[in-house]
């Protein structure tokens, strides 16, 4: 990953980790300098293609990033989604959805390991495999995410705080809703999350990512540290910077654990 130095690459249960040990290594990126406080480790970057995926590579992001903060390992297959999603009556011709979204496809349809099926040029598996014991894909997502683990959260002024709401996008094609909150708790619980190691799925209207660290800029300006579904071959090995500007002016949705929100 150019221009970070300190970096360690893991090698754990046959997934390579990137290894957050980086506190105050500097890069030069876009005309600023920017300084990473943290970085929590996440699996490799994956690139979505010219698909509008980017909700399932996020949310898939931020599981993966949760479960090597408790000592796990997974790294999961969106192409298996893509596939699964088709079955769908309601779903758009664009293939854009939701990191909620995603969390109800698994429901219905499981996950499997991106090993399984890492493009959806494959055959869709109908055997999950963990520690050598097999399972259906619904039960392999059951323990990757289970019902009801993560909460997603939006903030809406014309709509009440402190109630669940349905995000009225076309994106929202399953309905789902979520938790209204004023956008200044949603940034304060957001760092909080990301500071305690949790994996953080952002969007906003256009695109979506996994939060995975903090930093600041030449002029201490703070910022997300975001892995995008771009490809690695991008500046910082496909790390992006979120400004919490950015963050207050154009999210739409957050999802983590209930308990990153609630500690």
């Amino acid at each position: 990953m150019s221009g970070m130095k300190g970096l360690a690459i893991q090698v754990c249960c046959g997934i390579l980790l990137m290894c957050g040990v980086c506190l105050f290594s500097c890069k030069r990126h876009t005309n600023h300098y920017f300084t990473v406080d943290i970085l929590n480790r996440y699996t490799p970057v994956k690139n979505q293609g010219s698909n509008q995926s980017c909700w399932i590579y996020a949310m898939l992001a931020a599981i993966e990033t949760e479960h090597i903060m408790k000592g796990d390992s997974v790294n999961l297959s969106a192409a298996y989604i893509e596939q699964m999603m088709r079955r769908e009556p309601s779903v758009p011709v664009s293939g854009r959805g939701m990191g909620a979204t995603l969390l109800t496809l698994m429901e219905r349809y499981g996950i499997v390991a991106y090993d399984a099926m890492p493009s959806a040029d494959r055959p869709t598996p109908r055997w999950a495999f963990m520690y050598g014991a097999q399972y259906t894909p619904l039960e392999y997502a059951h323990s990757v995410c289970a019902p009801g683990e993560y909460m997603c959260l939006t903030s809406d002024d014309s709509q009440p705080y402190g109630q669940m709401v349905e995000v009225d996008v076309a994106d929202n094609w399953t309905h789902e809703r979520f938790l209204n909150v004023p956008i200044d708790t949603l940034l304060a619980h957001t760092v909080s999350a990301v500071k305690a190691g949790h994996g953080v799925c952002w969007e906003s209207r256009g695109h979506a990512m996994a939060i995975v660290g903090l930093a600041t800029d030449e002029r201490a300006r703070r910022y997300f540290v975001m892995k995008n579904s771009w490809g690695d071959r991008r500046p910082d090995g496909g790390l992006d910077y979120l400004s919490f500007g950015y963050f207050l002016r154009n999210t739409l949705a957050v999802c983590m654990t209930r308990e990153a929100y609630w500690p």
